[in-house]
């Protein structure tokens, strides 16, 4: 089985590199803290992210990228948005020519309004194929083997069928797509829409409106992956309406448990120091914002979140903005 390096130790990079040595890989996971690669490679778990998963034992841990990349045929990029150009200008050089690049991060880079894999390819240029791993999946519930279900996209049909081939297992079940475009704009903006499921939460505001929310949520995400060029059937399958079920009502949503703070008072600068998990969201939304203006596409919650995040509208005026829109048909 091919070596593989996940590029990334949060919750989510971590529970993937748990997956894959439980699956028969020899797996490098790389911390940027030498101390956190220090401290997991002795205590065999992830004391910060996932501190009750014990790491297989084919599970190893580097904070050097030429130890972590040397031999790796495969490579996860798990770091978070903001962070993926520095870092995979730094692997560059390092990587095995030809290796398969996996991005299993969600969002939109902010300036460029590159997606994740845009990003890979330009910074990677001779690494292989890049495909992208999308879905409903809390990492937590993943390295307990809990059965999970998610996607990966890539033009490469080869490339699709490695990732099938390498990443399942009795409890990872994984489908293919084509579409890249719309993987990673329903992986990305679904962020968004979870801080506004939460913002509901915060102001208890009940079941129908979250209802609402996800269903015209969905809508808006789908307008703008069809508009990108993007296939209307992705956003309503696993990484379009499966992401967003999830990260709208599940209880580990860190996007949502942004939005649920801030309604209820707490300060966004608070409620981020609060925990070293990144919520995607916050930076994903006024990215979203101008990719929809350059598409010349509507999207009122986001711009309500935007508003809401920047602190120049409270929750409660956002969501009264929202239901006084104006009234129009369903589907046009």
């Amino acid at each position: 089985m091919e070596q593989v390096a996940v590029i990334g130790s949060g919750s989510w990079g971590t529970a993937l590199a748990v997956h894959l040595a439980l699956v028969g890989h020899d797996v490098m996971l790389w911390a940027r803290d030498p101390a956190l690669a220090a401290e997991m490679t002795t205590r065999r778990a992830n004391p910060v992210y996932l501190a009750d998963i014990t790491f297989p034992a084919p599970l190893r841990c580097a904070s050097s990228l030429d130890q972590a990349l040397a031999r790796a045929g495969v490579v996860v990029v798990a770091v978070p948005s903001h962070g993926v150009r520095a870092v995979a200008r730094q692997m560059a050089s390092r990587m095995v020519p030809g290796a398969l690049v996996v991005s299993a991060t969600k969002g939109i880079e902010e300036g460029s309004l590159l997606r994740m894999s845009e990003v890979l390819a330009v910074e990677l240029p001779t690494a292989g194929e890049v495909a992208v791993l999308s879905g409903p999946s809390f990492a937590l519930e993943l390295a307990r083997g809990l059965p999970t279900a998610v996607v990966v996209a890539s033009t490469s049909p080869r490339s699709v069928e490695q990732v099938q081939a390498e990443f399942r297992s009795p409890s990872l079940r994984l489908y293919g797509t084509p579409d890249v475009i719309g993987v990673e704009i329903g992986g990305a903006l679904k962020n968004t829409i979870a801080i506004a499921a939460g913002v509901i939460e915060g102001l208890a505001q009940g079941h129908n409106a979250l209802a609402a929310l996800i269903t015209r949520g969905l809508a808006e995400v789908t307008r703008l992956a069809v508009a990108m060029g993007g296939q209307r059937e992705t956003l309503s399958g696993l990484a379009g309406l499966g992401d967003l079920v999830l990260t709208c009502t599940g209880g580990l949503s860190r996007n949502r448990h942004v939005g649920a703070e801030l309604a209820r008072g707490r300060p966004l600068g608070d409620v981020l120091a609060s925990t070293k998990m990144v919520a995607e969201g916050v930076r994903t939304t006024d990215a979203a914002l101008a990719l929809g203006a350059r598409y010349g596409v509507e999207l009122p919650i986001a711009e309500q979140m935007s508003e809401v995040l920047s602190g120049r509208k409270d929750p409660p005026t956002a969501l009264r903005e929202l239901m006084g829109r104006r009234q129009r048909a369903e589907h046009s």
